[in-house]
């Protein structure tokens, strides 16, 4: 095939070759953009004979990228990507909401007491908040900035952290240490990684069990007991004095909160400022 042109090819013939690749096919990249597959064969075929080399081996069972094709696809996306990122931070109004996915004991204990900042440092930015059921269900929710507890390593998404997990023996200020445990059931570690962390060997029975971190630290606020409570969780009631830590050793552990979002979501500059508004207020 012989080279025509030099230079820039037409957009439109770029954007449809980069879907075709992406996808796999000429009919796929002609549902992307509401064309016929006939329309974006014409489109790639005119920027074949423009850049004089052939992109796509056309088979009976469909097509697939040549050499020259495999080579050309991710300077095409890299370069589309950059100038939708770049015209975004030129031309793009600034972000005026925030939707945030997590488990309602996340919203409940790290987004609220974050609001009054996070409005200071955006006054113009609603924000909107998504409550899970479950930890699991986080992958198939929609909103696509999330807080998640673990280490920090999910496939695909960006993390920031925003505090450690720090596990300590907390109760209402009238209950002391020798009053039943609360025991929490899940994968945190519990009273009994606590006690042979600590080397404690005489300690409380314990008379109730959750499965939730929130409830168990609202059963030691109603002094039902003594719990190993989250720090980051149970920040509000240690500072308005609901709960109190007691004279006994915190347990460290590997996993946090953090704040995450799919890598290829938070690309221009405004998103990103956005974000970190946000991760400055959460992290208090």
């Amino acid at each position: 095939m012989a080279k025509k042109k030099v230079g820039l090819p037409p957009l439109d013939w770029l954007r449809v070759f980069e879907a075709a690749g992406r996808l796999g096919g000429f009919s796929a990249a002609a549902k992307e953009f509401g064309l016929t597959q006939a329309a974006v064969s014409q489109r790639i075929g005119n920027l074949e004979a423009w850049l004089g080399r052939s992109l796509f081996v056309r088979e009976a069972r469909g097509v697939s990228l040549t050499v020259e094709g495999e080579s050309y696809l991710p300077l095409v996306q890299d370069s589309l990507q950059a100038l939708e990122r770049n015209t975004d931070d030129l031309f793009g109004k600034s972000p005026r909401e925030l939707r945030v996915a997590g488990l309602s004991s996340n919203i409940h204990a790290l987004v609220l007491p974050a609001l009054p900042v996070f409005h200071q440092l955006r006054p113009k930015v609603q924000v909107m908040t998504d409550s899970v059921a479950r930890r699991s269900s986080l992958d198939e929710e929609r909103t696509w900035l999330q807080i998640r507890y673990g280490r920090g390593m999910w496939a695909g998404r960006d993390a920031a952290l925003i505090a450690r997990e720090v596990l300590v023996p907390m109760a209402a200020p009238d209950v002391e240490w020798g009053a039943p445990l609360i025991d929490l059931r899940g994968e945190r570690p519990g009273w009994r990684e606590w006690c042979q962390k600590c080397d404690k060997k005489d300690v409380p029975t314990s008379q109730i069990s959750f499965d939730s971190m929130e409830h168990a630290i609202s059963a030691a606020r109603r002094g039902l007991g003594v719990v190993l409570g989250s720090v980051p969780l149970a920040s509000a009631d240690l500072q308005e004095r609901r709960l109190r830590r007691l004279d006994q050793p915190e347990l460290q552990t590997k996993d946090g909160y953090w704040l995450t979002w799919p890598e290829d979501r938070a690309t221009s500059q405004k998103q990103r400022a956005l974000i970190g508004d946000f991760l400055k207020a959460l992290r208090g």
